[in-house]
């Protein structure tokens, strides 16, 4: 199922029978990836009246009530609402949903007792490429970060002028591996989401974060179409599922 779309003055074909899912799954499971201190989520029946509603119980239905947090239980995509007063709904504020993204491997920099990702690095993965998205794969790029449990790990982090590089280059999209684009604890500066949201000039309404993504090794590094679905939550951030079409030059 071949579809060719216009981009600017360039044509490009992708397959939509190949999707490449770079989102994790939400589970009721203790092992669901987990950050910012939380329990675990929970999907569990509705007791009603008390009976247990799932069909395995003798209801005619399964009613399972999910109790989560979308920035701490998985794949999730956000907006400057996320650090402002002022609430801006992702829902409201991501309108489009097809973008043209590219793919890059950052081995994080050492920094102090830091890991962190670097405008440098940045700068070599994208050189001269205009891109809508970009999507951050870190190494190393193991199967534990669907389970890893990041609360008081110190995870890698982008530093700002890297978010501001993206943000200067005309990035909107943002999509990473970790937890979050900043460091775990850096006193409320929020320094990356800052630079990348422009909060301190005009805000980039139009711009999202999607943390927690998982990019299989057997995705390689180029040129994607990015559908980034999201579930239409009226709050700053939402669980996705963005998903990769390889660009077929």
């Amino acid at each position: 199922m071949l579809a060719t779309i216009q981009f600017k003055s360039k044509k490009r074909t992708i397959d939509l029978s190949q999707p490449l899912d770079i989102s994790i799954p939400l589970t009721g499971k203790p092992n669901n990836v987990n950050a910012w201190y939380l329990d675990p989520p929970k999907i569990e029946p509705e007791i009603i009246d008390g009976e247990i509603v799932s069909v395995a119980n003798g209801a005619v239905v399964n009613f399972n009530t999910i109790t989560f947090n979308p920035h701490s239980h998985g794949t999730h995509t956000e907006t400057v609402g996320h650090i402002t007063e002022k609430v801006y709904s992702i829902n409201q504020h991501l309108k489009q949903f097809f973008f043209l993204a590219e793919v890059v491997t950052v081995a994080p920099e050492k920094q102090g007792d830091d890991y962190v990702i670097s405008r440098k690095q940045l700068q070599f993965a994208l050189g001269n490429k205009k891109r809508e998205a970009i999507v951050i794969r870190t190494m190393p790029n193991t199967r534990d970060k669907f389970t890893k449990q990041y609360s008081n790990t110190n995870p890698t982090y982008l530093l700002e002028d890297a978010a501001e590089y993206l943000k200067n280059k005309g990035v909107k999209h943002l999509l990473i591996d970790l937890p979050s684009v900043d460091k775990e604890q850096d006193g409320g500066e929020l320094l990356a989401h800052n630079a990348f949201w422009n909060t301190k000039g005009k805000l980039r309404l139009d711009a999202t974060i999607t943390e927690f993504i998982y990019v299989s090794n057997k995705i390689s590094d180029g040129c994607y179409m990015l559908n980034l679905q999201i579930a239409p939550f009226e709050n700053d951030a939402s669980p996705s599922k963005p998903i990769l079409y390889k660009v077929i030059d």
